[in-house]
């Protein structure tokens, strides 16, 4: 487990990287409940299911844990090519705790990941939090989406403007304008 420490006002305080796997079922616990307290309700088990499988950051302040964001790995079509994506999931900071920090290191700590083991990062974000994502480096997909089906690739207009990709270098360049297909899941498909 690769732990990053953190400011945050005077407090002990930290990210830790981890993988699913290894979480216990209390943090996970934690990071679920945390996860509809940020998102108000609106946290399926299909969007906690998404959030599993590959790497949680987990913010932490002395034994509380205050935020979390994962990363799976998922396929991408675009320009010909099956892209390894290092798609992210799940941010959120709890509401008392937003404006220190949290956010930008729980992203920076997945960014790194995505950096060294991806093609490229993807995301599809909130109309809040298109600012915040603009300013760490990721790129609005400009181009029309669509999920991969049994029956070829099907368009979701309703994704259009909200998905963001993270280019990595000596990884492909992409066309921003051009098509962007995910592969299928239950549930949000971007």
């Amino acid at each position: 487990m690769t732990g990053i420490r953190i400011g945050d006002g005077g407090g002990s305080g930290g990210i830790v990287l981890v993988h699913t796997a290894d979480l216990g079922a209390s943090v996970r616990a934690a990071a679920r409940s945390l996860l509809e307290e940020v998102f108000e309700g609106d946290m399926t088990d299909q969007d906690w299911e998404h959030a599993l499988g590959g790497v949680h950051a987990l913010a932490w302040e002395g034994p509380e844990l205050v935020g979390h964001a994962s990363l799976v790995q998922r396929r991408l079509l675009h320009g010909g090519r099956a892209l390894r994506a290092g798609y992210v999931e799940g941010v959120g900071v709890r509401a008392g705790r937003r404006g220190r920090g949290y956010g930008a290191a729980l992203m920076g700590a997945l960014e790194r990941v995505v950096r060294g083991a991806y093609d490229l990062g993807a995301l599809a974000s909130t109309d809040e939090a298109l600012g915040f994502y603009a300013a760490r480096g990721w790129l609005l997909w400009q181009g029309p989406t669509s999920v991969l089906t049994t029956s070829g690739a099907v368009r979701t207009e309703e994704d259009d403007g909200c998905v963001h990709v993270l280019p990595v270098a000596g990884g492909p360049v992409p066309d921003l304008s051009g098509e962007l297909v995910c592969d299928w899941r239950e549930g949000d498909l971007w």
